[in-house]
């Protein structure tokens, strides 16, 4: 779909409200009706069907992806001295929270093929100050669970699901969110799931663990000024709460028409860039379509001279961002110290990826690109 001057839109959020205008318009009438704007039923509705969608015992939903990172992190009693395992390839939310806890964010690389956290190399990076492991289910493909689960069983380590990009996915027949002892998902816009602002939710099988994100996304109260807890305000507003109700009602179809979208854009584009690897046991709820390619620049500068959106997640790792230069000293990490994520950033590009792609726009991008790598990258 283009907007009104014609340009492709990189996630057409409009053409979805075009759709589901009806059923998203009643949703919010009936919370301007109903005047129960903070944690109001739809909320109540909503975390009942999202841990029956995933299969989680409980879900609590927050008011960011970022906040949910937060919640897990506090639950869990991240504190000031303790590390947490992670992936210097993620938007910086992940170490971020780590980091605002006042513990320290330990960076494994990742699997160059999922570009997910490579479970062979976090043995490595575990101590005896490690807190947790927080893998990131990157693009909208969970992690090599299994293997996590088992170091993390070994080491007696809970292990938290960065789900912000993979709510949808599978692993081996268990639904993202469902994976670990926390998995902490994002609603933002155009997210597969998302909402009309920021939103997000956590997932758990642990009783003790929901009802503590539960009083901690809520000043830490177990009632009514009565607190347990020292925690932030966290809570999902009930109007974003009804436009997920309104979406979730369409996220299998829209799920199958992203990774309709996908196989079109693999056919198109797999002699001409590295196109995404789905591994066996695994579904992706294609978050975003990401090719990699040299000369980067260049073939974005194209693309875009051709009226072709494009972004970069992510052009630089957590290591080398600037906010973690003393940790990167203190650590001994330096650029090259994690060559599958460095690579990677500077070779990702993600392309136009929504339900609503047409077959023409596909193509249309796919020419694009097809002649932007080839401009580029001049035949030896």
């Amino acid at each position: 779909m283009r907007d009104n001057k014609g340009a492709m839109e990189f996630c057409d959020l409009k053409a979805q409200y075009r759709r589901l205008k009806p059923r998203v318009d009643a949703r919010i009438q009936a919370v301007l009706e109903h005047g129960r704007f903070i944690l109001g039923p739809e909320v109540g509705d909503l975390e009942e069907q999202l841990a029956a969608r995933v299969g989680a015992r409980r879900c609590l939903t927050c008011a960011s992806g970022t906040d949910a990172l937060l919640l897990a992190l506090m639950a869990l009693g991240v504190g000031a001295g303790d590390e947490v395992v992670t992936t210097p390839f993620t938007f910086f939310a992940t170490g971020e929270m780590i980091t605002l806890l006042g513990a320290r964010p330990v960076f494994a690389d990742i699997d160059p093929v999922t570009y997910n956290l490579d479970a062979a190399k976090i043995e490595a990076a575990i101590t005896a100050k490690t807190k947790a492991i927080l893998p990131v289910s990157l693009y909208g493909q969970p992690a090599e669970m299994d293997a996590i689960n088992d170091i993390a069983r070994r080491r007696g380590l809970p292990v938290i699901e960065d789900a912000a990009q993979s709510l949808g996915a599978a692993y081996k027949g268990r639904a993202s969110g469902n994976l670990n002892t926390i998995a902490c998902t994002s609603f933002f816009p155009s997210k597969p799931l998302g909402c009309y602002g920021d939103g997000g939710a956590c997932f758990t099988n642990d009783d003790a663990l929901a009802q503590a994100m539960t009083e901690l996304r809520n000043h830490g109260q177990a009632g009514r000024y009565l607190h347990t807890r020292v925690g932030i305000n966290g809570r999902l507003d009930t109007i974003q709460a009804a436009v997920l109700l309104a979406k979730l009602e369409v996220l299998d179809e829209e799920l199958a028409l992203r990774q309709e979208a996908a196989e079109r854009y693999t056919e198109r584009l797999k002699d001409t860039a590295r196109t995404p690897r789905v591994l066996p046991e695994r579904t992706s709820a294609w978050a975003q379509y990401t090719i990699e390619v040299l000369e980067r620049p260049t073939v974005e500068k194209a693309l875009s001279q051709a009226g072709i959106p494009t972004a970069v997640h992510y052009p630089l790792p957590l290591h080398l961002q600037p906010v973690y230069a003393e940790l990167s000293r203190e650590m001994g990490w330096r650029r090259g110290s994690f060559p599958a994520a460095e690579r990677a950033a500077e070779r990702v590009l993600s392309l136009p990826m929504h339900p609503y792609l047409t077959l023409e726009e596909i193509e249309r991008v796919s020419a694009a690109v097809r002649n932007a790598v080839r401009s580029a990258v001049p035949a030896q």
